[in-house]
């Protein structure tokens, strides 16, 4: 078994021609044949955009062939505006962000972020007087915090303990669910471990997860982290570390996971040069398939890229190829969005009534339960700094890239920013939904409800290996969008009605 966040398999230079992969089992996520599995912490791209603490123009992203979103972008491709309008905006509500090591300069990072884009200041933030009313940016080491630096030359890891790698995760998590939810408080909770087959990695993650339940620390937790179910030592090694998502349960706690970016191909172990191999048939990945947790997969998204956050949600032209390829819609399904029926986990009774037209759920778990942005060519804008000794970690043409604005994909971008619909929600409520999967789909079966509160992704397919099925995007739910993607304004009003059954 292998834990690693979903979401990074390259990190790229912004130089338009010949891009070099830093990392040698990176694979076409922009097309050819991905590898299915990898070795390190998995967004499913990153790609230096700037150096400089000025965020980059949408002409310096097109120059590499993406667009890139900013805060007020993504706000209104997925109508927040009229939510912040009425002081909803995750005041009160603390997400927890789960990752492995931390990151030794996210508090100067986030910093540089919130004023770039003018988002409100929180207090535990570089270069912040914390004042009365302030959303708080905290940290959480349960089992201590090494330095995030890069494992020396001489090592022989699986190149998932690459913490500088892992940094650039905790940038993405803390300043996507910020940008979502800027008045809630953000527990960022990180162990000193990553993928060491089931030894360390998960047993750890689940304990921390289970500390935050416990102790009431937060109403909302996103983890971008998975493997796939047949990647366990036999599913009784899986069932033992469900613990912390039915103490979740029970307490009121949110819990979301990333699908996975390898659409349905997934691995037994990463990299394959250390023992791994690609399991030949379509699968999923826990903690996602899990159905105490949402899972989240991920979409392309055409929208303007510059629109301000009042703005209506409009179909913009421009790359990447697959926005392209598709004028007219909105959003199309990200090709490497995890999804698909688990192996373990029958179908839970919420999943019995589906939208009219669905992909059908025969007996087992469907997966995903909801998407939002997860493409790297739609991806967003992050920024991040390390020192020297970190940066070796993150190579763009074989050099350091590690300060500046990186554009950024995978499920790991689509999951921290559902934690902050989430934490809305949680204010809207007056304190934690709990488990929201039971809503979500009883809002699905009611036809008016369903077409008001989701943008319902009908192209795309997550066939990411050619030697592995995958499934089409349909009206409905389906195996790589689940529902959908969130009209916010109209979404979370009805999710807090439908929590309390109606």
């Amino acid at each position: 078994m292998n834990t690693h966040l979903f979401g990074f398999s390259r990190i790229q230079a912004a130089v338009p021609a010949a891009v070099v992969f830093a990392l040698a089992a990176t694979v076409g996520r922009a097309g050819g044949t991905p590898s299915p599995v990898l070795p390190q912490p998995l967004f499913s791209d990153a790609q230096l955009i700037s150096s400089s603490t000025t965020p980059p123009t949408e002409a310096q992203c097109e120059s590499v062939g993406r667009r890139c979103f900013n805060p007020q972008s993504v706000q209104s491709a997925y109508n927040l505006a009229p939510l912040y309008a009425a002081g909803l905006n995750g005041a009160g509500q603390t997400i927890a962000i789960i990752d492995s090591y931390g990151s030794d300069t996210i508090a100067h990072d986030l910093h540089v972020y919130n004023q770039a884009w003018a988002l409100p200041p929180m207090c535990g933030e570089a270069g912040v007087t914390c004042a009365p009313g302030m959303p708080t940016f905290s940290q959480l080491e349960l089992q201590g915090s090494p330095a995030t630096k890069a494992p020396p030359p001489t090592s022989h890891g699986t190149g998932q303990e690459d913490k500088a790698a892992w940094a650039l995760e905790v940038s993405l998590d803390v300043e996507t669910a910020h940008a979502i939810a800027p008045m809630a408080n953000i527990l960022l909770v990180t162990t000193p471990t990553a993928e060491t087959l089931g030894v360390q990695g998960f047993p750890q993650m689940i304990a921390a997860e289970d500390y935050v339940v416990q102790n009431h620390l937060a109403t909302v937790i996103s983890q971008s982290l998975g493997a796939a179910e047949e990647s366990f030592n036999g599913v009784q090694s899986l069932l033992n570390l469900r613990y912390a998502f039915v103490d979740a349960a029970q307490n009121g706690v949110t819990v979301l996971a990333a699908s996975g970016d390898n659409g349905t191909a997934n691995g037994t172990k990463s990299p394959v040069s250390k023992g791994g191999s690609l399991i030949p048939f379509p699968t999923v990945g826990w903690p996602a398939s899990d159905p105490l947790v949402t899972g989240v997969g991920g979409t392309y998204l055409c929208t303007d890229p510059s629109a301000a956050a009042t703005a209506p949600r409009t179909i913009a032209a421009g790359p990447p190829a697959t926005c392209v390829a598709f004028p007219l819609q909105a959003e199309i399904g990200w090709t490497f969005s995890g999804g698909g029926f688990s192996h373990v986990f029958a179908k839970p009774t919420y999943q019995n009534t589906l939208p009219a037209g669905s992909t059908a759920i025969a007996t087992m778990r469907g997966v995903p339960d909801v998407a939002f942005q997860a493409s790297a060519g739609t991806g967003a804008l992050v920024y991040i700094t390390l020192p020297p000794d970190g940066s070796g970690g993150l190579l763009c043409g074989g050099a350091p890239c590690s300060t500046g604005w990186y554009d950024i994909g995978g499920t790991s971008l689509s999951t921290p920013q559902w934690a902050g619909l989430v934490a809305i929600g949680a204010q809207l409520n007056g304190g934690g939904l709990g488990l929201i999967n039971p809503a979500l789909y009883k809002i699905g079966a009611d036809a008016s409800r369903y077409a008001s509160d989701f943008f319902d992704i009908t192209v795309g397919n997550n066939q990411a290996d050619p030697t592995v099925p995958g499934y089409p995007a349909t009206t409905g739910w389906d195996p790589i969008t689940g529902l959908g993607t969130p009209n916010a304004a109209n979404l979370i009003p009805d999710l807090v009605s439908a929590v309390h059954g109606h």
